[in-house]
């Protein structure tokens, strides 16, 4: 009698609920208010120019307050293994969360099968939120089963690092800290931007295996205002490990393909909203308010200088100093780039699924001379040049912008706070496995950044960082690295360009705090490994 009881007040209790959500006054809310791409695209790269690929993208706070539940990815772009041979033979093993979920992306699996991602902008799974956007890396190597996006920890998914066997990025920079939380920038950035290089290095020889191995290391080269050069790299076994018990994939990843990209997007994913009804029962909708920075031509410049890269821009003269050759100084050799020709058209917005529209009347995307991918604002009485419209109403089957003075009040959607976002768990470490074999040489050092967190670090040997402890190298093989490495961080400094310059625009500036001085006798050939970040 109590359970039926029971059932019956909260039948009584949701029939109120829908009353109340079809009355004046009652305000909802999701995470479902804003979704879309906006998109450019750029041609695959040519035959032999799958080496690498670099841009420059605008750094700006998106939002004026950190919020919960917000996800928006500044531009930026993917790297898959070029297997456009392969017409209907699965890539992603029975048994991966690809092959076993994603039917649609069959019969090959080959967009899910690895990427490099990543890149500039606002996660919800961040623990730590300051206000501007913060830069992460990020790849999956095996179907999406799990991502790396640091030297220690996936794309913020987990406070507990990666297990030993899924780490997969050798922290190369001995300069720079690598957060698990993401890179923080200085100040107010509006609009400056931010370089960043994705390229294909022999660190290492291929290995015949099983499974074989290719020389690939995809190595991150950034350029900002106070670092410049090679931050890390993605080992190669990290992608050749899919094909241990799965014969088909071998030679297909990323290690060993040329890498395919095809243009980028800003990812709008996850959004806050409130909404509300007025007298007639129609609906309105608000979101956050999202601001872009406008030049005096009315623009928003997102995306500059795209290029595409052969072996011979860096990998061959690479190549031939570490086989004892000339001193390569690892400025990308021009002769070995291209530039796409961009384009891009209509984006698409909805909530929840429900089209947008009206949203073309204030803002389209757009290729500027030189080949720049951004925004073209338009005066418009709905928002102002640089914000995109906060308030929506529902018109049949679509939503359309409208401005703020045009919501009626007995909605009071305009009143409502969004929640900010709070701080998370910490990030851990162990203290056993390969963080603790043969363990660090030097720390712990502690640094405070511009988010608030605290970020506890220790000094490795290169080759004894833990993402390395994995794999059965030979001592030869090991010294063979480690020395190489040595003679990178003797020869390449961080105020020196490695990309091209940008076109337009100046540079940003990484969180000071996040910019080491290798402590005396440590110069060369250890590097800061993060283990863990607090607040």
């Amino acid at each position: 009698m109590v359970a039926i009881l029971l059932g019956a007040c909260q039948r009584t209790n949701l029939a109120q609920d829908i009353s109340k959500e079809n009355e004046p006054g009652f305000v909802g809310s999701g995470t479902k208010g804003l979704h879309g791409y906006i998109w450019y695209n750029a041609p695959r790269p040519p035959a032999g120019f799958g080496a690498g690929v670099g841009f420059y993208s605008a750094v700006w706070p998106l939002i004026d307050k950190p919020l919960a539940n917000f996800q928006i990815g500044l531009p930026s772009t993917w790297i898959s293994p070029d297997n456009s041979d392969n017409k209907d033979t699965p890539l992603c093993p029975v048994g991966t969360y690809a092959r076993d979920n994603w039917d649609e992306r069959g019969p090959t699996y080959g967009s899910v099968f690895q990427t490099v991602e990543g890149g500039l902008g606002y996660w919800a799974g961040n623990r730590f939120r300051y206000g501007p956007p913060k830069f992460s890396m990020n790849a999956t190597s095996s179907c999406y089963d799990f991502e790396i996006a640091s030297p220690g920890w996936s794309f913020f998914y987990s406070k507990t690092a990666l297990p030993d066997d899924k780490m997969g990025i050798a922290q190369l920079s001995n300069r720079v800290l690598v957060p698990p939380d993401g890179l923080t920038f200085q100040g107010d950035p509006k609009g400056l931007f931010m370089g960043y290089t994705w390229m294909a290095l022999p660190f290492t020889d291929a290995r015949e295996g099983p499974p074989p191995t290719g020389d690939q290391s995809w190595t991150l080269f950034l350029n900002a205002f106070n670092f410049k050069g090679p931050l890390a790299y993605y080992i190669p076994e990290t992608w050749s490990k899919i094909s241990k018990n799965y014969e088909f994939d071998y030679g297909r990843g990323l290690d060993a393909r040329s890498g395919v990209t095809g243009g980028g997007a800003m990812e709008i994913n996850t959004v806050p909203h409130f909404e509300g009804k007025d007298a007639e029962g129609v609906t309105w909708v608000k979101i956050p308010r999202l601001q872009f920075p406008v030049d005096e031509q009315g623009r928003t410049i997102l995306v500059q200088d795209v290029v595409y890269y052969s072996k011979q821009a860096l990998y061959d003269p690479f190549k031939a100093w570490r086989d004892g050759g000339k001193a390569c100084t690892g400025a990308f050799d021009e002769t070995g780039s291209m530039k796409p020709e961009l384009n891009t058209g209509e984006v698409r917005y909805d909530q929840g699924g429900i089209e947008l529209s009206g949203i073309d009347n204030i803002l389209k995307t757009a290729i500027f001379s030189s080949n720049v991918f951004g925004l073209q604002w338009e005066d418009s009485p709905l928002s102002p040049k640089g914000q995109f419209p906060q308030y929506f109403k529902e018109q049949g089957n679509v939503r359309i912008a409208v401005s703020a003075s045009e919501v009626p009040d007995e909605t009071q959607i305009k009143s409502k706070e969004f929640a900010l976002a709070g701080n998370a768990e910490p990030y851990t470490s162990p203290d056993t496995g390969a963080w603790t074999n043969p363990g660090p040489a030097l720390g712990p050092f502690k640094v405070s950044l511009v988010d608030g967190s605290e970020v506890t670090y220790y000094w490795y040997r290169f080759v004894d960082q833990p993402s390395f402890q994995q794999f059965d190298w030979s001592d030869e093989e090991k010294a063979k690295l480690q020395s190489f490495v040595e003679k990178i961080h003797a020869s390449w400094s961080i105020d020196r360009d490695y990309m091209p310059p940008p076109a337009i625009g100046e540079l940003v500036t990484l969180d000071p705090a996040l910019i080491l001085t290798p402590p005396p006798g440590f110069e060369t050939g250890y590097v800061p490994i993060v283990t863990g970040q607090e607040k």
